[in-house]
């Protein structure tokens, strides 16, 4: 009897759930989700696993989501493997023409496939793309003195859209082509930040190993403006590797993207929890004149 009233409680409070989550869905139902995958999940099976079902979870009601990832940690350890050692400049990575085969090699191989797997394990239809398939992506180089790190110019968004509507959610390698035959390692974050612009994105989602933007003392701020944020950036509040995550948010945001989270992909069904309870899961940066959050889809 007891567990028969367990069972009950959990299946009202399943219910409640998906009750209070009815207008988030009928907000997000045919809008664009781009999702930079990275860090620590990727190499846990677990965490991978749970992604990929939220990833399905999305496009089964009506999202189409665009996954881009990295995988700076699965390249460094081929490297090794190869013995290619890496040199660097001003801390950055020098990307010479052995780096960036074996980026490609990791990028559009190992790691893409897996999480393509995955999301089609879940019972999703994943293909996976890089930044070459139908020139998605054409980058100049970045900086010269760093090699083949490509900075996005041209983007061909055609093909993203054309899977939407075969039903197949995009996978995305941060690879991409220049005008004369090279191959470009492309920051993740960059990559989605600059696709997500391209598709006029309803939402940015980048994924991290933190909790959010914090204040000065060190708390999350749940809410930001552009303006807040180039502020904070210049007190030295927003510093570190925190830096480039924001300044991709403020691009995206300048190319058309409604709205940029940058959240903690460690927190279980973090892309639900954000796009569909009241409380979000991370740190939400838009501009002021944006509409609130939730709003019937006539809008």
């Amino acid at each position: 009897m007891k567990k028969q009233l367990a069972n009950m409680r959990d299946s009202i409070a399943t219910a409640r759930t998906l009750n209070e989550a009815l207008p988030y869905l009928q907000r997000y139902s045919g809008a664009i989700v781009v999702v930079k995958f990275g860090g620590n999940a990727m190499g846990d099976n677990e965490a991978m696993e749970e992604f990929a079902q939220d990833i399905v979870l999305m496009r089964q009601v009506g999202v189409n989501p665009v996954v881009v990832h990295g995988g700076g940690p699965m390249i460094n350890s081929l490297l090794g493997k190869l013995g290619i050692k890496s040199e660097f400049v001003r801390g950055k990575r020098v990307t010479d023409a052995a780096t960036v085969e074996v980026v490609e090699m990791v990028l559009s191989g190992l790691v893409n496939k897996r999480i393509v797997q995955a999301i089609n394990d879940a019972g999703g239809r994943a293909v996976g793309i890089s930044g070459k398939d139908d020139d998605l992506m054409v980058c100049d180089y970045d900086d010269p003195e760093l090699g083949f790190v490509g900075r996005p110019r041209d983007m061909r968004v055609q093909v993203l859209r054309d899977m939407f509507n075969a039903g197949i959610i995009p996978v995305v390698a941060p690879v991409a082509p220049g005008d004369n035959g090279e191959t470009f390692n492309v920051n993740g974050d960059t990559a989605a930040g600059a696709i997500a612009g391209a598709l006029k994105a309803d939402r940015l989602l980048l994924l991290t190993d933190v909790s959010g933007v914090k204040n000065a003392e060190g708390e999350v701020i749940t809410q930001l403006t552009p303006e807040e944020v180039r502020e904070l950036t210049e007190k030295g509040v927003i510093a570190g590797g925190m830096i480039p995550k924001t300044e991709t948010a403020l691009m995206a945001i300048e190319q058309g993207v409604r709205a940029v989270v940058i959240l903690d992909g460690r927190i279980q069904n973090a892309c639900l929890l954000e796009l569909f309870t009241d409380h979000g899961a991370g740190s939400l940066i838009r501009s002021a004149t944006v509409e609130p959050r939730v709003k019937p889809r006539e809008e």
